[in-house]
């Protein structure tokens, strides 16, 4: 396909608490703007109503940045794709009605995404080559799975985790620590200096056979330690977190072996805001040379929400006349499905 017949795609993310903007030309990014929501960090957690008020106020400034840094015009793109679940209700609304609006005032075609399937096709910025089938492990704040992906549309969930997801725990385990928020970058940075054979935390495999995962087990496990042994000095604190991830990456890295040996697939894909953990990539690094597979995992500017990955599946979804109607609504527990929109 020629550079000047590939689709020019905007994509809306705003489905947690970054509002994010971002311009593809096919997969090559021509912008990408995020604005984080700092304002959650007081809390240790993300404020829906706070969220909502923000993405209200950032989502017009955003955009135009994005149409600023790639240089064209509104009227240049030839669909909007937006972020329509799952996530909070209101954050989702913010993106959703700009988008319609925008899609109407312009008359261009709207492209629902759903998050999740968002998570699956950003390797495709970096790996624009990238054939199905492959198997991704999708693991980020609110979900984690092991997923089939035989092509466009077209995919199983082999597995996922049957309680919190292994964002929400490494939060909560920062929270236990009072490291502050978000829990994940702030983990990976101090266990670099802790050991992570110091405290033996509960690896939750579940049956021999299962896919699925749980880290509700491991959450209390570190929780009841902290109580009995709170920690004194930043060494303690470096030594449980470097345990606790460990914890983490072991049940995943065996989960992702079990499902490449039962699917045979020998790709792989990593993707979600965990797939930034340095930790996680180098097992998975590991594991993929032990399996002789091949490993993708987008950039770490991809790894988490934005708006790139959303634009990534959007090119998909034009090239193949899947539209939404302007009265699509916001789903905040929207599942993966291959019937999606």
């Amino acid at each position: 396909m020629s550079e000047n017949k590939k689709p020019l795609i905007l994509g809306i993310e705003s489905s947690c608490d970054e509002t994010s903007a971002a311009i593809l030309r096919g997969f090559d990014v021509l912008s990408h703007i995020v604005y984080s929501q700092i304002i959650h960090r007081q809390y240790g957690g993300v404020v829906p109503e706070l969220a909502s008020r923000e993405h209200e106020k950032a989502i017009i400034r955003v955009c135009q940045e994005a149409f600023d840094d790639a240089e064209i015009k509104v009227g240049d793109i030839d669909a909007i794709a937006v972020t329509y679940g799952p996530g909070l209700m209101g954050a989702l609304l913010v993106g959703l009605n700009f988008a319609k609006g925008l899609a109407l005032a312009l008359g261009k075609p709207l492209i629902g995404v759903n998050h999740i399937e968002g998570h699956l096709y950003a390797p495709f910025l970096e790996f624009p080559d990238l054939k199905a089938p492959y198997l991704c492990l999708l693991v980020s704040g609110g979900h984690t799975m092991l997923i089939d992906v035989q092509g466009f549309r077209k995919f199983t969930i082999l597995g996922q985790t049957l309680d919190d997801a292994a964002g929400e725990s490494f939060d909560k385990t920062a929270r236990l620590l009072k490291l502050g928020y978000p829990g994940g970058p702030l983990i990976d940075k101090i266990s670099r200096n802790g050991n992570p054979k110091a405290v033996h935390f509960p690896r939750a495999l579940l049956h021999k056979d299962s896919l699925d995962m749980s880290f509700s087990g491991l959450k209390t496990a570190v929780l009841n330690y902290i109580r009995q042994n709170p920690p004194g000095d930043d060494q303690a604190v470096a030594d449980i977190a470097a345990s606790f991830q460990a914890a983490v990456i072991d049940t995943l890295v065996e989960k992702v072996r079990r499902a490449a040996r039962f699917t045979g697939l020998k790709s792989m894909v990593l993707a979600g805001g965990v797939a930034a953990n340095s930790q996680l990539r180098a097992k998975m690094e590991n594991l993929a040379t032990e399996l002789k597979i091949d490993l993708f995992y987008p950039p770490l500017a991809y790894c988490t929400d934005n708006a790139a990955m959303i634009a990534a599946a959007g090119v998909l979804y034009y090239e193949k006349n899947c539209f939404s109607p302007l009265n699509l609504t916001a789903v905040p527990n929207l599942k993966l499905s291959s019937a999606d929109v």
